[in-house]
């Protein structure tokens, strides 16, 4: 394993929103906004980066029996530092993004890294998986807040208003409201299938999803099989 191939495979092979579909609720959730997505997205990458890297230091000294414990204390260390640094200095988007900030602590992909990467690894490769898997999460809740935004309110706002408005767009507000998340999502996770899929034709290979980290391979499930 290398810095460079743990990095990457969190923006495409392994992108947590798209392959592995992991973090759907905060997805579907603050999505309708890219403002929202973009924020929400930093604030877990940043989590998720120092929880992989204090895990990992700390691996050899914590029990099996108490790990779960002792990551979700973990990652509320973190939670709670973003939590106050957001209020304090982008209080609008704090409000925005609400109870989803305090429940990054129990977001799956912040307890998967935890269990199946920063608990078996060194902490440069832990530091290399949060930063990929954080900015996989982060590029997917852009892509999916930048199409929600755009379709359903006409315009697409970055920071404190600064973006822009299409004058005299319809919106389509289904687009806004939750079924829009649902349909945006899948429309998504089927174009990346289908890319994987032809990808893989051309290499003359069967394509199959990402085989762990998803729910139907729960890892944390599996600990000493």
């Amino acid at each position: 394993m290398s810095f460079r191939r743990e990095f990457l495979k969190g923006l495409w092979e392994e992108i947590p929103v798209f392959r592995v579909v992991l973090g759907l609720c905060p997805t579907l959730a603050v999505s309708t906004s890219l403002e929202n997505g973009l924020g929400m997205g930093l604030a877990a990458t940043f989590v998720l980066t120092c929880s992989n890297v204090v895990i990992s230091l700390l691996r050899k000294y914590i029990p099996s029996k108490v790990r779960i414990p002792c990551f979700i204390i973990v990652a509320a260390t973190f939670v709670t530092l973003v939590d106050l640094f957001m209020n304090g200095f982008a209080h609008q988007l704090h409000k925005n993004l609400g109870i989803f900030i305090p429940l990054i602590v129990v977001n799956c992909i912040i307890l998967g890294r935890a269990e199946a990467f920063a608990a078996r690894n060194t902490a440069w490769l832990s530091l290399a998986d949060g930063l990929g898997m954080g900015l996989g999460f982060t590029l997917a809740l852009a892509a999916v807040s930048a199409i929600r935004e755009t379709i359903g309110n006409g315009s697409l706002t970055l920071w404190k208003g600064f973006g822009w408005h299409l004058p005299g767009y319809q919106p389509i507000l289904l687009l806004i409201l939750a079924p829009g998340g649902f349909i945006v999502l899948g429309c998504i996770l089927a174009l990346m299938n289908r890319m994987e899929a032809r990808r893989a034709a051309r290499k003359g290979r069967a394509y199959a999803p990402p085989p762990a980290m998803d729910c139907r391979h729960c890892i944390i499930c599996k600990w000493g099989e």
